[in-house]
């Protein structure tokens, strides 16, 4: 896997009373804000939670998807990111064109699209094994709209996990392109005393701009060796992380179906076809005429 490559590490630091989750997903992320034509603003929100989702989806034992949902009363109108337990990830904006001024210091107002609302953590396991258990869904009040600090007010609030996030997107002014997008998760777990806890704020609060490390070519690993210093962290794994969506021709077809013969009769009749568009990915299905009536009459099964 070349440095260039979005990927996801995860380890430990101070004799296991830290975990440590980091990621770079420039590319992913240029993907997703791309196919939906997505404004510098919303680019910065979409990416920042789809790293945090992923970042987030690593913390869970036994997690197949997770999902972060802000419904918020801002420009953007929401954010819905969806990350699995092997490394892929998909979402959308509300209004991939909510853009605004950047603030005094020259970045992008996240904040300012977002507004307030609320934020909801669905977590879902046991589907891949045949459970179907119940998904489990948290929520707390989105606190300030800058993402990060949202995931960690949740975190907090709800799950009783004390966490330091930081995300970042980099849109390249001109372009309008992703050019740098990652960010880590650090959680304090049982063991960890005050003389760790206190380092461990310092170097956070000291720490170079994600993105900053990012555009200067630095890799997850070399991400958290910067912020950390001579702390020796153990890297456990690393997992490469992609831009994937779970949309086909095939659901396209079966959601058609659910609509019902007579729904389906009067797009075959009034609109000669039908054109579906995937929320999460803006991948459109056509399905022709001959689609439709296969729908409506379908062919009979094949006896082997």
């Amino acid at each position: 896997m070349s440095e260039r490559d979005d990927h996801l590490i995860q380890g430990t630091l101070a004799d296991a009373t830290i975990r440590v989750i980091a990621a770079v997903t420039t590319n992913l992320v240029n993907e997703a804000c791309g196919r939906h034509g997505a404004a510098p603003t919303a680019s910065a929100a979409l990416g920042r939670a789809l790293t945090g989702a992923l970042l987030l989806g690593r913390s869970y034992k036994d997690l197949e998807y997770i999902t972060l949902r802000f419904d918020c009363s801002g420009e953007l109108g929401g954010i819905t990111a969806e990350a699995s337990a092997h490394g892929t990830v998909r979402g959308y904006v509300k209004n991939p064109l909510a853009d605004v001024a950047p603030t005094a210091l020259g970045k992008l107002d996240v904040s300012g699209i977002v507004g307030e609302g609320m934020l909801y953590v669905i977590r879902e396991a046991g589907y891949e094994i045949g459970l179907m258990k119940e998904p489990y869904t948290g929520s707390t009040p989105i606190v300030s709209g800058e993402i990060a600090e949202d995931i960690t007010h949740y975190l907090a609030t709800s799950e009783q996990i004390n966490s330091a996030i930081s995300l970042g997107v980099f849109v390249e002014p001109e372009q309008g392109k992703v050019t740098a997008a990652g960010g880590f998760l650090i959680q304090v777990m049982p063991g960890a005393d005050d003389k760790t806890l206190a380092a461990l704020e310092t170097a956070i609060a000291a720490a170079p701009h994600v993105t900053e490390m990012i555009r200067n070519g630095t890799d997850a690993r070399e991400m958290m060796a910067t912020v950390f210093g001579d702390w020796p962290l153990q890297v456990l794994e690393t997992h490469p992380v992609e831009f994937r969506c779970k949309c086909s021709y095939e659901r396209a077809v079966n959601i058609v179906t659910m609509l019902g013969e007579a729904e389906v009769r009067d797009m075959l009749e009034t609109d000669k076809g039908a054109e579906l568009i995937c929320h999460f990915c803006g991948e459109v299905y056509l399905l022709d005429e001959s689609a439709l009536s296969e729908i409506i009459n379908p062919p009979p099964e094949l006896v082997m």
